[in-house]
């Protein structure tokens, strides 16, 4: 007898189980228990006598991470695991009963939502962020964007000192040269000044391992009495290099972390990946490479193609009806993780791979597509050909359009020579922010004219 069993799952609370067969008909419902190992046990018991454990299937609900031990647990005993979005089953609850909404009533709808919707049911082999390289990349991720914010507010506190502290440090103001002398609390002008030059010059000289020296002191050494000139003694110096030394801080604290963080990905994605068949892809680099190999899973598990480009969000959205029809922007169903990493590496590609350049030309020159949309489509492209050289365990290879083979250099002497985007075309089809007053002044500065925030619109009643 086929069975399925619908499972309503809580985080702290205990979940509900119902169980209904291959007609939809209940044969229990309501069966309350927790993550344990008794627990799961006492349910599993309920089964029918001699049920064949194969013939099981438990659909749930992503529920944060609570699914993760539950999905690893029933698919130990042999049942087959399938997880429905919560959109999903919302719906489904919203036509089935409206004003109505109980953990009983959704576990009935999970049980039965095989037998209304088969084709949108598709087995979850993974253990998701149970996964060790899934969850690094996303902390990956995660780190990196924490670490632009630090360094930006702590260039917004350098500017309050003066714009000659971001002459002094300019692009390396996120090296660990300069974290390390900004979170030691040297921001205060009055210390610079008392440190001195050669003091300084030995500073920046020991910790970059001679990279910087003599002009970074100079010029530091300048910034603080231009500073002093600015402010006189009006400002509290030591109370902001304080504040500048904790964002410092944050920045060199999250730059290890990175590093260590790299190293251990690294050593996953060699040994998932030994031939480097994910990073042998045009644009594919070590830390993209990691975040479509984590965050894809196992590339063969997907029945096809299409599949796998249905699973990145990257499709466009469909709308149509009797003789009209329009295709939207992405879904952006998928993993944002993966869509971001596949959008990074498509920008590069398009510089390395000509026929993924010819497409990128057609798209912007022919077909009058922006920058970021044409992006999407070859971000699709991409990801099809890599699944494809994942599931054929074969390098990935550059070609002419003609379908000849060519070397990086060749390729990148074709795209030079015919697929280069005019620039009245590429400044047409890139977006640039506005450069009014607003778009300039700073979000946390006071206001300087009335607020519009609930103004209503012209013709409002």
């Amino acid at each position: 007898m086929i069975l399925r069993m619908g499972i309503d799952i809580a985080v702290r609370a205990p979940h509900q189980a119902s169980l209904a067969d291959e007609r939809g008909e209940l044969v229990w419902s309501g069966h309350r228990f927790r993550t344990t190992a008794a627990d799961l046990e006492t349910l599993w018991q309920r089964l029918p006598v001699d049920q064949a454990t194969e013939d099981v299937t438990v659909v749930m609900e992503p529920t944060r991470n609570a699914w993760v031990p539950l999905a690893a647990w029933f698919r130990r005993r042999g049942a087959q695991v399938v997880l429905v979005s919560a959109e999903r089953s919302s719906d489904l609850r919203a036509y089935y009963a409206k004003h109505t909404k109980s953990d009983r009533l959704d576990s009935v709808l999970l049980a039965r939502l095989p037998l209304l919707h088969p084709e949108g049911l598709h087995p979850e082999r993974g253990i998701g962020p149970g996964d060790p390289l899934r969850r690094a990349t996303k902390l990956h991720s995660t780190l990196v964007k924490r670490r632009t914010t630090s360094l930006a507010r702590l260039d917004a506190l350098l500017e309050i000192l003066g714009p000659d502290w971001h002459a002094a440090f300019g692009t390396h103001l996120g090296y660990k040269t300069s974290l390390r002398f900004l979170a030691a609390g040297y921001a205060d002008p009055h210390t610079v000044r008392r440190l001195g030059r050669a003091r300084l010059a030995r500073f920046f000289y020991r910790h970059s391992r001679g990279a910087f020296g003599d002009e970074l002191a100079s010029a530091v050494l300048a910034a603080a009495h231009a500073t002093l000139d600015l402010w006189g003694e009006e400002l509290s110096f030591p109370d902001l290099a304080e504040d500048i030394a904790i964002e410092a801080r944050l920045a060199l604290a999250l730059t290890e972390e990175i590093k260590e963080l790299d190293e251990r990905v690294e050593v996953i994605v060699r040994d998932r990946d030994p031939s480097s068949i994910i990073t042998s892809a045009p644009g594919v680099g070590s830390v993209t490479g990691a975040a479509i190999l984590g965050r894809l899973g196992d590339a063969s598990r997907f029945s096809s193609l299409a599949a796998a480009r249905s699973f990145s969000g990257l499709v466009p959205a469909l709308d149509s009806s009797g003789v009209s029809g329009r295709h939207g922007g992405p879904t952006k169903r998928g993993d944002a993780l993966l869509r971001e990493a596949l959008f990074i590496s498509a920008n590069q590609a398009r510089r390395i791979d000509p026929t993924l350049a010819a497409k990128y030309h057609r798209l912007m020159v022919e077909a009058g597509k922006h920058h970021n949309s044409a992006l999407c489509h070859i971000a699709t492209t991409l990801l099809t050909r890599v699944v494809a050289c994942w599931k054929n365990q074969t390098p990935y290879e550059l070609h002419d359009i003609d379908g000849r083979t060519v070397t990086r250099d060749e390729a990148r002497a074709i795209i030079a020579d015919r697929f280069q985007i005019p620039d009245e075309i590429r400044k047409a089809r890139t977006t640039t922010q506005g450069t009014g007053r607003r778009n300039k002044e700073s979000r946390r500065a006071p206001s300087t004219g009335p607020s519009n925030h609930n103004a209503k619109r012209p013709g409002a009643a």
